[in-house]
C-alpha cells in the first residue's frame, strides 16, 4: 500500500465517516442529556461496534451475508427495529430540569462540570450507555458489507495483507474517534440552548424521527 492510495483512504472515510448516521446522532443525544464526559462510554460502545464489523468482513462474513439474502434480511429487520426502538424512546423521553441541562451543557472550555446524580445519567450506568451504543452500532449490518468492499480497493497484492489491514483499521478508528468527539462536543454545547422544556421535547422528537428514518432506510435497502 502506498502513501498515496493511503491518503485517498483518509480522505475517504473522512467524509464517510462525518456523515450524520445512528452511531453520531447516539453519541450526540448521549452528550446532550448526559454530558461529555459520559458520552465517552457511547463513543467506546459505537467503536466496539465498527471493529467488530471491520475484523467480521475480514474473516468473511460480509461474503457470507451477500451468499444468504435470508440471513441479511433477518439481521437487517432486527436492526431496523431496534433503530425504530430508539425512537420511540427518544419521543417519550421526559424533559430533564433546566438547571441540570444548563449544566451538561457547560461551555467546553476549562475543566469538565461535576454533574449532578440526574445529569450523570438519571442512574444510567456506563455499562448500559456502552451496551446502548454497541447496540445501536450492531444494530446496521450494512456497516459489514461496506468494510468489505471498501478496504480490498486499498489493500495491495504485492504486500502482506496483515500489515495493511492493521493500518487501515487503525486509521478508520482514528477518523470514526475524532468525529465522535465533534458530535459530542456540539451536543454539549447544544445542551445548554436545550434547557428549557420545550426544547428538549422537539429534540427528543426531532432525533426519534431520524432514527425512525435510519431504520426505514434499512429496511428499504438492498444488499
Amino acid at each position: 500500500m502506498t502513501w498515496d492510495r493511503w491518503w485517498l483512504f483518509v480522505v475517504t472515510v473522512f467524509l464517510i465517516s462525518g456523515t450524520p448516521g445512528p452511531n453520531m446522532l447516539h453519541v450526540m443525544t448521549r452528550a446532550v442529556r448526559h454530558g461529555f464526559a459520559r458520552s465517552v462510554w457511547a463513543m467506546a460502545g459505537c467503536m466496539s461496534a465498527v471493529l467488530l464489523a471491520l475484523v467480521a468482513s475480514a474473516a468473511g462474513v460480509g461474503a457470507l451475508l451477500l451468499a444468504s439474502p435470508h440471513l441479511f434480511d433477518a439481521l437487517r429487520y432486527a436492526g431496523a427495529a431496534y433503530l425504530a426502538w430508539l425512537g420511540i424512546k427518544a419521543w417519550r423521553s421526559s424533559p430533564l430540569p433546566e438547571r441540570e441541562m444548563s449544566g451538561a451543557g457547560a461551555s467546553t472550555s476549562g475543566d469538565e462540570p461535576t454533574p449532578s446524580p440526574s445529569v450523570s445519567g438519571r442512574g444510567v450506568s456506563a455499562f448500559a450507555l456502552y451496551r446502548d451504543a454497541l447496540f445501536t452500532g450492531l444494530s446496521n449490518p450494512k456497516l459489514i458489507l461496506f468494510a468489505a468492499a471498501l478496504f480490498p480497493q486499498f489493500i495491495s497484492q504485492k504486500a502482506g495483507w496483515a500489515p495493511q489491514f492493521a493500518i487501515l483499521t487503525a486509521t478508520f478508528v482514528v477518523i470514526e474517534t475524532g468525529w465522535y468527539v465533534a458530535y459530542a462536543a456540539g451536543g454539549r454545547r447544544l445542551a445548554g440552548w436545550l434547557a428549557p422544556a420545550r426544547r428538549q421535547r422537539l429534540f427528543d422528537r426531532a432525533t426519534g424521527s431520524l432514527f425512525f428514518l435510519f431504520g426505514a432506510g434499512l429496511i428499504a435497502a438492498r444488499a
